[in-house]
């Protein structure tokens, strides 16, 4: 398919446009990246997500398809050369959309929230987050049956929704001054991150965790009409 004929409205920061472009690179789809700019919406974003008006928006051909997971879903039924995405079989599915949700669900908005908070709400966030990762190092034991990935030799569902969001926790513990992803406690994950990050699919759209905590910054001043940090 002619790369005009793929698109992908985003912003280089976000976890969730990573999805998509993560999922794009294993399937080695031709895409045009269209980059939107913080604090102001395109009128073909508007006209593509009109519901959300937010990022990642994946156009092919002329449908616009919205959210991340779903984005991430339709790539591997619309472009069905190996690798899959998503496991062949119903219940392992089943499984890996749980997993997904539950980072998005209740995960990602609890790191998020250690930077702006203090005291015992900040310790509360940060032993659900650490509770989550305990989780996860389990699961990732369970479903990898000793291979680099969730998804066994090759990057799969549950690593895509999870390896997304590396970047933005690297950015919590240097910033917030607080370790997350610990050797000592989840080592299988702290070796899946470095295979994740390493793999040809990801680290050429993996930000760099310097570049990040300047748009975080960026963001927090936003309102003061300072000029968004580049890639």
């Amino acid at each position: 398919m002619a790369k005009n004929d793929v698109k992908l409205l985003g912003v280089w920061a976000s976890p969730f446009v990573m999805r998509a472009r993560i999922s794009l690179n294993i399937k080695s789809v031709n895409y045009e990246f269209l980059e939107e700019t913080v604090g102001s919406k395109s009128e073909l974003l508007l006209q593509s997500n009109p519901v959300h008006k937010k990022v990642p928006v994946l156009i092919h051909g002329d449908k616009p398809i919205c959210e991340s997971l779903v984005i991430v879903q339709y790539i591997d039924e619309v472009w069905t050369s190996s690798p899959s995405i998503l496991s062949a079989d119903h219940y392992d599915r089943a499984i890996q959309r749980f997993w997904a949700a539950y980072l998005d669900d209740k995960w990602f908005p609890a790191m998020r929230r250690i930077r702006g908070a203090q005291g015992e709400e900040r310790q509360e966030l940060v032993d659900q987050v650490v509770e989550g990762l305990a989780l996860l190092e389990e699961a990732f034991g369970k479903y990898s049956k000793g291979k680099a990935f969730f998804g066994g030799d090759q990057i799969g569902f549950i690593d895509i929704a999870f390896g997304s969001l590396l970047g933005w926790l690297r950015v919590t513990e240097k910033v917030g001054e607080v370790k997350l992803l610990d050797e000592a406690k989840t080592p299988g994950l702290v070796k899946w991150a470095d295979c994740f990050c390493a793999d040809a699919a990801v680290k050429s759209v993996m930000p760099d965790t310097e570049k990040l905590i300047e748009f975080s910054k960026f963001l927090m001043a936003k309102m003061k009409g300072a000029p968004p940090p580049k890639n």
